[in-house]
């Protein structure tokens, strides 16, 4: 059974607690909501909820929400419905395009030392093609694209605060990473840190792993871990 926020839910958590909701149309959103965008929801939340359940039993690092590194951001001014969304002007085949990418995630990892990684996730259902040929259409090998270009002018640290990223991937199977990796292997963004900066894993593999010590893939082929 799955339950969703309604407007009634939305106007007491913003009067009881504050939160940063949208004054959105909830249950209207609620009926219209597609099953693709529920399972995708879903899958989110299981990734999510897995980092919870695994870091309730570690003491050297703490899980950081996605509500506490909002209260870190340098500037408070912020979309309060996307507040992650980065934003980036590229060239592709000789022509500027704006776009912009909204993580499926966004976490951090608080370590003993005071040091701290953040991460941006995407849940990938292989829904999406991962290259096309009209940049303005949806793709993987867009994201990608954005990502890397917000990266490479320091959007998240002004933006965020933060020093670095990585963006975590997690996909259906290992031909579709393959695809990623060569669609990026032919992406280059001067002044970003290239294929280093996702990580790459199904979603069957990490379900049977501790997602902190797993080793990820980087865009590079090497084996990674999130600590």
């Amino acid at each position: 059974m799955v339950y969703a926020l309604a407007d009634i839910g939305a106007r007491l958590l913003r009067e009881r607690d504050g939160a940063a909701l949208p004054a959105a149309e909830w249950s209207r959103k609620n009926r219209e909501a597609g099953r693709p965008f529920i399972e995708h929801q879903l899958e989110v939340m299981d990734f999510y909820v897995g980092l919870q359940v695994i870091l309730q039993y570690r003491r050297d690092v703490q899980l950081i929400h996605p509500e506490e590194l909002i209260r870190l951001f340098p500037d408070q001014r912020f979309s309060p419905t996307n507040p992650f969304a980065l934003r980036a002007r590229i060239s592709h085949h000789g022509v500027w395009y704006d776009i912009g990418v909204v993580p499926d995630l966004v976490f951090g990892l608080q370590f003993d030392d005071g040091s701290r990684r953040c991460f941006m996730v995407e849940i990938d259902r292989g829904t999406m093609p991962v290259t096309r040929t009209n940049l303005m259409q949806t793709s993987f090998e867009k994201k990608m694209r954005a990502y890397l270009s917000a990266h490479a002018v320091r959007q998240h640290e002004r933006q965020f605060g933060w020093k670095t990223f990585r963006v975590l991937t997690v996909t259906t199977d290992e031909t579709r990473i393959r695809s990623m990796v060569d669609a990026l292997s032919e992406i280059r963004v001067p002044h970003s840190p290239g294929a280093s900066l996702f990580f790459f894993a199904t979603k069957d593999r990490l379900s049977q792993n501790d997602a902190l010590v797993y080793s990820w893939r980087d865009g590079n082929g090497r084996g990674v871990s999130l600590i």
